[in-house]
C-alpha cells in the first residue's frame, strides 16, 4: 500500500473508533437515566402491563447509530484521502528532485514554499546538499582537468627530450639527462601530492595525540637550510598545543605552510613567524611571512588546486601548486578551520585552528 492509502485508512480508522466511543458514551449515559421497564397506566395495552423501555430505545438507537458510523467511515475515507494528498504533496516534489539529481542534473532546487515545518526543513536541507554536491563535483572536474594539464606538461617535455636524443646523437646527453631528471622529479612530486590529497580527503588515517608546537619546531628545523639559502629568518614561539590527529599529515600541513612562507617572501632579509596558541576549545597554529602586498581577492583563491599567488622567486622550489590545497584538505579532515589574511605590510598570515585534545579542555 502507498503511504497515502495507509494514512487514509489510519484517518478513517481513528474516526470510526472515535465515533464508536462517542455513541457508546451516549448509550451508557442514556442507560443511567432510563429505567429498564415501566408499568403502564392502562394494563390493557400490554399482556402483563409492563413496557420494556430499554429494548424499545435500543431498537430505535441501533439503526441510527449504524447509519452514523457508516457516514463516519465514508467521510473518513474521502476526507483522509484528500488530507493525506495535501500532507504528502511536498514529498512528491522532493521525490521528483531526487530523481532529477539521480539522472545527473544537480542544478535543480526544490525551493518549497509555505511555512517552515518538517517538510520545509527537509526540502531546505536537500537543497543545501544539492548545492554542496554541485560545487564539489564542479571542483573535482576542475581539479581533474588541472591535474591532467599539470601531468601532461612534464610528460610532453620528457617526450621532446627523448625525441631530441634519438634524432640528434651528437647532442649533449648529459644536459638532456639533467633536464629529464628535473622534469621527472617534478612529475613525481606532483603525483605524491595528488596521492596525499586523496588520502587526506578520504580521512583514512589513524588519529593519535599530537603536540602542534613540537610539529612546528620539527618543520622549522627541517626547512632551516632552505630558509638560510633564501635569506629568510624563521622565528618560532608558542605554547604546548595538544590535539588529536595524524602526526604525518599535520607535519605535512605545517611543512607546507612554512615552505610556502619561505618561497613567497622578500628577495632578501625576509622573515617567517611560526607560533602556536591554546584557546578554550581549540589549538591554533599561525604562520606569517613578509612579502609582496596581496589583495583579498587573490588570497581567497590560494587554497584552490594549482593556484599560485605570485610568480615563484626560486625555480628550484617552484612546487606543484597543491601546497595550500593540501593544507586546506588536511585541516578539513581534522575538523578544523583555515583562515588566510593578507598583511597590510605585505605577505600573508595563515591561521589553522583545530579541536583541542580532550585532556587539554578546562575541567568543570
Amino acid at each position: 500500500m502507498s503511504a497515502r492509502l495507509k494514512l487514509t485508512l489510519s484517518y478513517a480508522g481513528f474516526l470510526m473508533v472515535a465515533g464508536v466511543l462517542l455513541l457508546a458514551a451516549v448509550w451508557v449515559f442514556l442507560l443511567r437515566y432510563v429505567p429498564n421497564r415501566a408499568m403502564l397506566t392502562n394494563p390493557d395495552d400490554r399482556p402483563n402491563g409492563v413496557f420494556p423501555i430499554r429494548s424499545v430505545l435500543l431498537g430505535v438507537f441501533a439503526p441510527r447509530a449504524a447509519a452514523v458510523l457508516a457516514f463516519l467511515l465514508l467521510f473518513g475515507l474521502v476526507g483522509g484521502w484528500i488530507l493525506a494528498g495535501r500532507m504528502l504533496a511536498p514529498l512528491t516534489r522532493i521525490t521528483e528532485a531526487t530523481r532529477t539529481a539521480t539522472s545527473g542534473s544537480l542544478s535543480h532546487r526544490i525551493r518549497l514554499p509555505g511555512r517552515k515545518d518538517e517538510f520545509r526543513e527537509l526540502a531546505d536541507a536537500f537543497d543545501t546538499m544539492l548545492a554542496r554536491l554541485e560545487a564539489h563535483v564542479a571542483e573535482q572536474q576542475r581539479f581533474a582537468a588541472n591535474a591532467s594539464h599539470e601531468l601532461r606538461t612534464p610528460l610532453a617535455v620528457s617526450k621532446s627530450l627523448i625525441d631530441l636524443a634519438r634524432t640528434d646523437p651528437n647532442h649533449d646527453n648529459g644536459q638532456i639527462i639533467e633536464r629529464l631528471h628535473a622534469v621527472n622529479t617534478r612529475a613525481i612530486d606532483l603525483t605524491e601530492a595528488l596521492l596525499l590529497l586523496t588520502r587526506a580527503n578520504q580521512r583514512t588515517f589513524t588519529r593519535e595525540p599530537v603536540d602542534l608546537s613540537l610539529v612546528a619546531e620539527e618543520a622549522a628545523e627541517t626547512l632551516l637550510p632552505l630558509a638560510e639559502k633564501q635569506g629568510v629568518t624563521i622565528e618560532t614561539d608558542g605554547d604546548i598545543t595538544p590535539t588529536i590527529g595524524s602526526q604525518a599529515l599535520l607535519l605535512q600541513l605545517i611543512t607546507n605552510l612554512v615552505q610556502n612562507a619561505i618561497v613567497h617572501n622578500l628577495p632578501e632579509d625576509g622573515t617567517v613567524w611560526v607560533s602556536t596558541e591554546v584557546r578554550p576549545r581549540t589549538v591554533v597554529v599561525t604562520v606569517e611571512n613578509t612579502g609582496e602586498i596581496l589583495t583579498p581577492q587573490l588570497v581567497s583563491t590560494l587554497t584552490e588546486p594549482f593556484q599560485r599567488g605570485t610568480k615563484r622567486i626560486h625555480a628550484d622550489h617552484a612546487g606543484v601548486g597543491l601546497g595550500l590545497a593540501i593544507v586546506k584538505t588536511i585541516v578539513l579532515a581534522h575538523d578544523g578551520r583555515l583562515t588566510l589574511v593578507p598583511r597590510s605590510a605585505g605577505g600573508l598570515r595563515i591561521t589553522v585552528e583545530l579541536p583541542a585534545a580532550p585532556s587539554a579542555l578546562p575541567q568543570r
